[in-house]
């Protein structure tokens, strides 16, 4: 059951990166990095079911800067 469930969730966080790179580019910066932040935290918990961990590491990270955009 937590598998379909953060698959899902995996899923749906690979299609706001590609959304949110267009916002980025085409719309607003902080909405864009607000949908980068939210693609990056729904795909965290599938990557760290599967162990992931360089994954893991590397959305954490890019999340933090993204919240450092749209904290200011």
């Amino acid at each position: 059951m937590i598998d379909k469930y953060t698959t899902i969730s995996r899923m749906i966080g690979s299609c706001l990166v590609v959304t949110a790179y267009f916002v980025v580019v085409h719309v607003n910066v902080i909405v864009g990095t607000m949908l980068h932040a939210l693609a990056c935290i729904l795909s965290v918990p599938f990557f760290i079911r599967t162990k992931a961990w360089d994954v893991v590491i590397m959305l954490s990270f890019m999340t933090c800067i993204s919240f450092t955009k749209f904290a200011l």
